[in-house]
């Protein structure tokens, strides 16, 4: 398709089928075809062609964006002198726009202009060339407003990758050609302001420009542009887009207005202008206009955030008005928790500040607005009265309430847990006889957030609390009884200091768990109790075991399940050995005997407790978490019990071979049977080694590799076992380079990239001179090498770790004698590879990978300035001349001085959170990037 242009003819016919073709196939190659154009060269001249001709809806959205998307993603192509002629024919075809266009067209049309304007650097004074084009026609009015709302909003669009130089650049323009869009926008409100939808153009487009701070304050406050958004919340004629619209106009002003200093005046005009919202809140209220109540809500959070500052700073004068608060209380006070909701953002952030100061003085000025907080909140968390059952966790209320929950323990602190707890407290005894329940709840839900920062040893409050809720009858609602168990979990802390209330404590719990819809929240609450509790619960261990053999005839989720046996695993470590042992035969005993019964038979029944992961997820957990005691020459109490397991999941491994779900389950529990036995596992190394290598052949799954790092962070050190280890590395190569090789292979299999860079990790931190000895040190290195680029999170993190220690084991002398020959094989690794390697950390930087990931490549490039600082500062000059400097494809990136200061403030950084700072800077010359 590059070699030669379609014909229209064929372009119309592919759309003709791509829409209008009943056969879904023949649909299916169309797109794949018209795909193909849009990605050539040809694809600049057809949507030209298409958009004159200008034949259906079709071919012109086609074209229009056929355009959008090359001036996007592809206007390197172009060479310079063409730019001026695709500019006028945009506008030729913009100019044919009416008010009958079909929107979709009129939208890409005007994104096609506005990334044009942000990437043709030649074309000076975009906005008034567009004004003076298309602000005379009301028919084309409309048009130019699009323009000029996305014209800032893709200044900061990560697709269009514009530099941080020329983010800068086209922010100025704009902000010097400001004064011409309040002009048309005042034009519209004086002329067009009937006619509610292009209200709604003028509050976007307003709110597109103070997003990027390009209004300046002394241009706009005088005018009747920054009235109007009110002046349209408080009439009751206003559509709800419209309101909607004007509402986000406000809120991007006050964002803007966050830094006080350069936008005091206009932050006082927007506040004075919020007040007079406070009587069109309440008739939305009034009105039941919950559309409106959460708009109105959004403006005073809005106002609250950007004034937070001088709220703590100054608390109560100024723009630190506590009539701000009150307004976020009066929203908090609202019937439907969704407008509460919205304030939880500014309650966050201003714990976070009280937190910070670490003021007791300053905390009790707020004190009295948490408290009316929390009150108002718990009134939120009750359920409905017709309520049957327990909450449904999958549900809106309940979401609600775990970010209830979450804030509490955020502010909680400003009026003291204790305080909290108390106070709801004293609202369950003080309620009259008759009192609704769900009132009762939800102070058992308030208090059950606030239970762990209860001081253990506290010995007022919490033992009448405690008894209370021993004493809850079975009678009780549902959901009473539900957080009750789950409030007694959250006390386990507490319950450790007061052993005497352990006894009925698990009474109640037990009879939680007889009760099909308590059972899992009680498991749970028994898990805490168990797990904290180890020392006194060793007595009730017998107990626990019967509950675990009759875990399933429990109404339990199989998280509940496995989290219920992790607390009785638990305290096997504090019984005598041999009751160790017993006591994880028995427990082990229960998973083994119906996982041996599955392997006998066909096929695995995902659907049931004939899944095989049901017990392997359990075998596991036992195993996470049995940690006894052993002393120097003692059989370790768990080695026979897992010489009895093994054949067994020897056997699933087997089984289910091809099944990367169950798979990563077996070698789930069986790194846990490794770290519990430790270097006592050594019987099974030689036959897990053998299996994994043979499986890893027929299929890659990666658990195989997180697993071989396992056994070499455990046998890594002993000398016997290292030359096995190492061949078993050398096995896995084979294969995952061949995966890894594949196109997108390194994409397409993050995995895969993670497990094996886990692996080698293992080898630099364990065996560091056999490693780099071996055939497998420098083929590793060159995919680690490609692999720089790869911008998944996990995969890339231990890509870098990788490096950083490989390089570190040559600049840290430790204790070990080997330090000059780990250093020599490091040297002769890099001698070959490091300018590769800088290269492609440089090349991740600019091109690939989001900022806060520049860290772990900062760690890396200390370590190689570390061995070798002259020689890397030839390697990041050379990576440095191959970037596109300024004015290259006719986007300003970086300029001569700016890589030259780059190179400067790396080469010459005196620890690693300098070369950090200075690789974030020159990213952001080169993309947008918030992170």
């Amino acid at each position: 398709m590059e070699s030669q242009t379609p014909s229209l003819e064929t372009v119309y016919q592919a759309l003709q089928a791509l829409y209008n073709n009943p056969d879904f196939v023949g649909k299916e190659k169309a797109s794949v075809w018209l795909g193909e154009l849009q990605r050539s060269v040809n694809a600049w001249q057809i949507a030209d062609q298409l958009l004159r001709l200008n034949q259906s809806i079709e071919s012109c959205y086609f074209a229009a964006q056929t355009m959008r998307t090359k001036i996007q993603y592809a206007f390197h192509e172009l060479p310079p002198a063409v730019h001026q002629s695709l500019r006028d024919s945009l506008i030729e075809h913009a100019g044919k726009i009416t008010t009958s266009t079909a929107p979709v067209i009129v939208t890409q049309l005007s994104l096609a202009l506005a990334d044009l304007a942000l990437q043709m650097t030649s074309w000076k004074g975009a906005v008034q060339d567009l004004v003076q084009r298309f602000g005379t026609s009301r028919d084309q009015l409309s048009f130019l407003m699009e323009v000029l709302t996305v014209l800032p909003e893709e200044i900061n669009s990560r697709s269009l990758r514009l530099g941080a130089n020329r983010r800068s650049e086209a922010t100025e323009e704009l902000r010097s050609s400001s004064h011409i869009v309040i002009q048309v926008l005042l034009g519209c409100v004086e002329n067009c302001w009937s006619d509610q939808r292009f209200q709604v153009k003028v509050f976007r487009c307003l709110a597109s420009w103070f997003n990027i701070d390009a209004i300046p304050e002394e241009k706009i406050i005088n005018t009747k542009l920054i009235m109007a958004p009110f002046q349209s919340l408080v009439c009751k004629e206003v559509t709800s887009t419209t309101h909607e619209s004007a509402s986000d106009s406000i809120c991007a002003a006050l964002y803007c207005v966050e830094d006080l200093r350069t936008h005091k005046l206009l932050a006082e005009t927007l506040y004075q202008a919020a007040l007079t919202l406070v009587d069109a809140y309440h008739l939305s209220v009034a009105e039941e206009d919950i559309d409106k109540s959460l708009n109105y809500c959004r403006i005073f959070t809005e106002m609250a955030e950007s004034f937070l500052d001088v709220i703590v700073s100054t608390p109560n004068q100024g723009l630190g008005d506590f009539k701000i608060l009150e307004l976020l209380l009066m929203c908090i006070g609202h019937h439907q928790y969704e407008v509460a909701e919205i304030t939880f953002n500014f309650w966050y952030k201003l714990s976070e500040e009280l937190y910070q100061k670490n003021d007791q003085d300053l905390n009790e000025i707020f004190k009295p607005y948490i408290q009316r907080l929390i009150i108002a909140l718990c009134v939120h968390c009750q359920i409905d009265m017709d309520h049957e059952g327990i909450p449904d966790d999958s549900d809106d209320f309940s979401d609600f309430r775990t970010r209830v929950s979450e804030l509490i323990k955020d502010v909680v602190f400003i009026v003291g847990s204790s305080t909290c707890f108390n106070h709801m407290f004293q609202n369950l005894k003080n309620q009259p006889s008759n009192a609704s329940w769900e009132s009762s709840e939800a102070s058992l839900f308030i208090m059950t957030a606030v239970a762990k920062n209860i001081v253990p040893e506290e010995s007022e409050i919490v033992p009448h609390v405690v008894q209370a809720v021993l004493s809850i009858p079975s009678s009780a609602h549902l959901a009473v009884r539900h957080t009750s168990l789950q409030l007694i979990g959250e006390l386990c802390e507490w319950i450790e200091k007061h052993p005497d209330t352990l006894d009925p404590v698990l009474q109640f719990l037990l009879a939680g768990l007889q009760n099909t819809h308590l059972a899992t929240a009680a498991a749970m609450s028994l898990q805490n109790i168990a797990t904290t509790c180890r020392d006194q619960m060793v007595s009730h261990f017998q107990g626990l075991v019967q509950i675990a053999q009759a875990v399933d005839s429990f109404n339990l989720s199989n998280d509940a399940a496995i989290g219920l046996l992790k607390g009785i695993a638990t305290i096997l470590g504090k019984l005598p050995p041999a009751e160790t042992s017993k006591g994880l035969q028995t427990l082990c005993s229960f998973q083994i005997t119906p996982l041996s019964k599955l392997l006998t038979e066909t096929q695995a029944d995902t659907t049931s407790k004939r899944d095989p992961t049901v017990w392997l997820d359990r075998l596991a957990a036992i195993f996470r978490h049995t940690s006894p005691t052993v002393t120097n020459g003692q059989m370790h109490p768990c080695q026979a019990v897992i010489q009895e397991v093994w054949p067994v999941l020897s056997e699933a491994c087997n089984k289910y071979q091809a099944d990367v779900r169950i798979i990563e389950r077996c070698c789930r529990c069986v790194r846990f049977v490794i770290r519990c036995l430790g270097k006592s596992s050594a019987s099974l190394l030689t036959p897990l080694v053998t299996q994994m290598v043979t499986l890893y052949q027929v299929h890659q799954h990666p658990c195989f590799l997180y697993l071989g790092s396992i056994l070499v962070d455990e046998y890594g050190t002993d000398a016997g076992c290292v030359t096995g280890l190492l061949e078993m590395l050398q096995a896995f190569c084979g294969p995952t380079f061949k995966l890894l090789e594949e196109h997108n292979g390194l994409r397409n299999h993050p995995d895969t990239v993670d497990d094996l860079f886990r692996l080698c990790l293992r080898f630099v931190q364990r065996s560091p001179v056999p490693f780099l000895q071996s055939v497998v040190a420098k083929p590793i290195i060159c995919c680690a090498i490609a692999a720089c680029s790869l911008d998944h999170k996990d995969a890339n993190a231990s890509v870098m770790k990788f490096l950083n220690d490989f390089l570190k084991c040559a600049n840290t002398k430790e204790d070990k004698g080997d330090f000059d020959l780990r250093r020599s094989l490091v040297s002769g690794l890099m001698s070959d590879h490091g300018h590769a390697l800088v290269h492609a950390l440089v090349h991740s930087i600019v091109y690939c990978l989001p900022t806060y990931m520049c860290a772990d490549i900062a760690d890396v490039i200390w370590e190689i300035m570390q061995l070798d600082r002259p020689t890397f500062c030839h390697w990041l000059e050379a990576a440095l001349k191959a970037l596109p400097t300024e004015n290259s494809g006719a986007v300003v990136t970086a300029t001569h001085k700016q890589l030259t200061d780059f190179h400067k403030a790396v080469t010459s950084a005196e620890n690693v959170t300098q070369v950090s700072a200075a690789l974030r800077e020159f990213a952001r010359l080169y993309r947008y990037d918030t992170a």
